[in-house]
């Protein structure tokens, strides 16, 4: 089975996605809290930066964000692609990619495997379904 690897547009149209949804939820996260009096306000903190650090390390441990679903990307091992990264590599993997940003993108066009800078130092790589 050959293994497809998806370019540069696909990732950015799922990581749009993404964003979009995690913006959404932080509205209803905080519509809902509206609806209770007196929320402290270390418990909207708490949601929201559970949302914001949970959502992609979770969704990568179980293959794919919502994003990366739409457009047909799964994320993988990169030495054994048939295989789902674990909880520790989607750890790894998203602080370089928030800390990096757009940057960790510049590599997918100078290797074979359109690898970022964040597949790489997780040892995960983006592959199409």
């Amino acid at each position: 089975m050959e293994v497809k690897y998806p370019e540069l547009k696909l990732r950015i149209q799922s990581t749009f996605i993404d964003t979009i949804l995690v913006v959404v939820m932080m509205f209803v996260f905080a519509s809902v809290l509206d609806k209770f009096e007196n929320v402290p306000d270390w418990v909207r903190i708490f949601l929201f930066v559970l949302l914001f650090l949970i959502y992609e390390p979770l969704s990568m441990t179980l293959g794919c964000t919502l994003g990366n679903y739409l457009n047909g990307i799964r994320v993988r091992k990169e030495e054994d692609p048939s295989k789902k990264i674990n909880f520790l590599q989607a750890l790894v993997r998203y602080p370089v990619k928030i800390f990096l940003g757009w940057i960790s993108f510049l590599t997918i066009h100078s290797n074979p495997k359109k690898r970022a800078i964040h597949d790489m130092v997780s040892g995960s790589v983006m592959i199409l379904r």
